[in-house]
Order: C-alpha cells, then sequence, then structure tokens
C-alpha cells in the first residue's frame, strides 16, 4: 500500500465528492474565493462536506480571508483543516489557529531558490506547509493556475519539521516524477484533474490518484 497522500481542491459537486472518495484520496479541498472557477458557497460546502465518509480529510482553502468570513465559514461547513493561500504573515496563521482551533496548512509560492527561505517561518505556526508555484504578477489566482516550479530546487533538500504537500501544474503524467525528484510524500491537484476550469473529471481523478499511488 503506499504512503502517498493526495488532495483533491476544488471540489464543487457530489459527483466530485465522490470520485475523490472512491479513487482514493486522502484530502478534498473547498475553495472560498470568489475569483476562482472552483469557488463554492458556504451552504453548498456544508452540503458537500457532509458527503465525505469518515476519515477523508475535510479543507478550506481561503485567500487573505478575516475573521468574519472564517467565522461564517468554520460555523456551518464541518472541516478538518483550514489552508491559508494568500499572503498571510507567520503571525496570522498563528492566529487563525489559536482563533479555530482547527489545523492550519499554508501554501507558499516558488518559483526560485529565495522563495524558500520564508518556509522555516511558516514551518515555526503552520501545522502543513503546501509548496505551490508562485503565481506570475499578473495572474488573478494566487493557485490552480496548472503552472508547476522547477522540482530540482526541492531535489535533496532536508526538509522542514513538518508535513509538507507538493502543488503546482501536477497531471497524471508527471505526479510521479514529481515525487521523484522532491521526495514529496503529499500531492495537491486541482486543474490537473479537470476538462475545463472548474469542472473535474472522475476519470483524470482515477488516473492521478493511481499514478501518485500506484495503485
Amino acid at each position: 500500500m503506499s504512503d502517498i497522500r493526495v488532495k483533491i481542491c476544488g471540489l464543487r459537486s457530489a459527483d466530485d465528492m465522490t470520485a475523490a472518495a472512491q479513487a482514493g484520496a486522502a484530502y478534498v479541498g473547498f475553495v472560498f474565493f470568489p475569483k476562482s472557477p472552483r469557488h463554492v458557497s458556504i451552504d453548498a460546502a456544508a452540503t458537500l462536506a457532509a458527503l465525505a465518509p469518515v476519515g477523508l480529510c475535510k479543507v478550506a482553502l481561503t485567500v487573505n480571508a478575516s475573521n468574519a468570513e472564517l467565522d461564517a465559514i468554520t460555523a456551518k461547513v464541518p472541516l478538518d483543516m483550514l489552508q491559508l493561500h494568500g499572503t498571510e504573515s507567520p503571525e496570522r496563521v498563528a492566529e487563525v489557529k489559536a482563533r479555530y482551533g482547527l489545523p492550519v496548512m499554508k501554501a507558499i509560492g516558488v518559483a526560485d531558490a529565495s522563495d524558500l527561505r520564508q518556509i522555516d517561518d511558516y514551518a515555526a505556526v503552520a501545522d502543513q506547509l503546501l509548496i505551490d508555484a508562485k503565481p506570475p504578477r499578473n495572474a488573478k489566482l494566487p493557485g490552480g493556475n496548472g503552472l508547476a516550479f522547477d522540482w530540482r530546487l526541492l531535489a535533496g533538500r532536508k526538509y522542514w519539521q513538518r508535513p509538507w504537500m507538493l502543488a503546482g501544474g501536477l497531471t497524471a503524467d508527471n505526479v510521479a516524477e514529481a515525487l521523484r525528484m522532491t521526495g514529496a510524500n503529499q500531492v495537491d491537484v486541482s486543474s490537473g484533474v479537470e476538462v475545463a476550469p472548474g469542472q473535474k473529471d472522475p476519470d483524470l481523478i482515477r488516473a492521478f490518484v493511481g499514478a501518485a499511488t500506484n495503485r
């Protein structure tokens, strides 16, 4: 049995949840960011979360969300983790973790080696790290852009004292190579299992999880 854990992010329908669960995903993500084609309302996310089988980790992805926004999400959606995907500082990560009593995953965008320096600061306060491709300057979305970064930046590194997840431009065709090059044991995918922005495909989800876990 593979020890690779997969997160399918940006679920929007009951079919998405079924496909992710049946494929063997360890995490599912709900996007609360109106500019994203994967955005869901709080009510829709609550309905989807209720469909998740026991043991499937339900993650809320937010971008520079206020306490009021996080209060509204956590009040209605049964969550297991909060993912902060904006420019939140380490201090903000610690504040969110203390306020909501949920594990916090902090996304960190990487384009070159200089972007790795900040990771230790976040590793000190976050429960998990998501190492993603840094979006282009003119990008409307902080993630889910289908872009990869140079995985060689992570090759042979002494890793952070936190569980971490690799993201950015992953597909069924390249995830095995990405895992080999980086030493990651968790991966996150969104656009790589879609046939159109925000439209997940069950066959692509199965293929991705299979390629990542050798099932």
